[in-house]
């Protein structure tokens, strides 16, 4: 049985993406209930889901071995680089971010995905009419990755797709069941002029490394509990 985990060894490389076919992304896929599902509906297309915690990767990769799922492929590498650096441009049709860590405290907002340097590489490698759909439990990040494609004429706002109880997130799953109240949201790439990409700089302890995720402190974990 062949793993769908891809092995990175050179970082500045970009993946061996087939043009020839649809791509749909999953960022922080978890253990993989919505792409595995999504990917066996939809023989014709490619998926990738990027994950930083290993053991969720193993157990995905695991789901789609038993489950004979051959259209996805899983990366343990951080979202932004990857978008940025990896993936061919205008050529993904969806991508999904579902969830992701709200860092609520004020002091670690700039730890969050949503801001204009992945907007940039996200509209970067959608294709023109391609979405991006988007959902989390935080009602004030909800919020702020409103106005933060609304003030990007890139995108325009858009019906976001809907999603059965059967392929909700684990995460989804959990706040669901919790009562707690689901925002979502979704938004279409439009034609623009297409600059290059400047290239991203970021101090040497967060330069992404196949398998390394982002090391924070104790206290800054007790925090965010």
């Amino acid at each position: 049985m062949t793993s769908r985990i891809l092995k990175i060894t050179d970082p500045t490389k970009m993946l061996d993406i087939d043009l020839s076919r649809p791509l749909e992304i999953e960022v922080g896929c978890g253990k993989g209930k919505f792409l595995a599902a999504r990917a066996a509906a939809h023989p014709e297309c490619d998926f990738l889901g990027i994950e930083r915690m290993l053991e969720r990767v193993r157990l995905f990769d695991g789901k789609c071995v038993r489950g004979g799922i051959e259209n996805v492929k899983i990366l343990r590498l951080e979202a932004l680089y990857t978008f940025h650096y990896l993936l061919p441009a205008h050529h993904a049709r969806r991508v999904y971010v579902f969830f992701p860590d709200p860092w609520p405290k004020k002091k670690h907002h700039s730890h969050r995905l949503f801001g204009p340097l992945f907007l940039n590489a996200l509209w970067k490698r959608l294709e023109t009419g391609g979405r991006i759909e988007f959902a989390t439990d935080h009602r004030e990040y909800f919020e702020t990755v409103k106005e933060c494609f609304a003030a990007d004429a890139r995108f325009r706002e858009t019906e976001p797709m809907p999603r059965p109880q059967e392929v909700w997130t684990e995460f989804e799953t959990m706040f669901r069941s919790q009562g707690l109240a689901v925002y979502s949201a979704a938004w279409e790439a439009l034609e623009a002029d297409d600059a290059p990409l400047a290239p991203l700089t970021v101090p040497p302890e967060a330069e992404p490394r196949e398998g390394i995720a982002r090391r924070i402190s104790k206290k800054d974990r007790e925090e965010q509990s």
